[in-house]
């Protein structure tokens, strides 16, 4: 847990806890979204067979982003989470969404 502190410079055991907290219950809302969102989209796994779960995946990224962000001011972590959202997207090539 002190390697994970130091890399994103986090002070204490509590703000650990929280963050962690944030990524699971994102996960975990992202997750049980998906099928819905698919649904009302009309994909479905008999339509796109093996494609069904990537397409799936790459269609819910961008809702776990925002709500990767929504947790995390929920939760009193926003500038962690915002920081953590611009260093992921950069590092896919997608830092051309931020001004800085």
């Amino acid at each position: 847990m002190k390697k994970l502190k130091k890399r994103w410079g986090i002070e204490s055991n509590f703000q650990l806890t929280i963050i962690l907290i944030v990524f699971a219950i994102t996960g975990s809302t992202s997750a049980w979204l998906s099928k819905p969102f698919c649904l009302w989209l009309g994909i479905t796994s008999e339509d796109l067979g093996f494609w069904f779960t990537p397409v799936r995946l790459l269609l819910i990224f961008p809702i776990y982003q925002v709500f990767l962000v929504l947790f995390g001011f929920v939760f009193g972590q926003f500038t962690f989470f915002w920081s953590f959202e611009k260093k992921m997207l950069k590092r896919m090539g997608l830092g051309f969404l931020f001004k800085e």
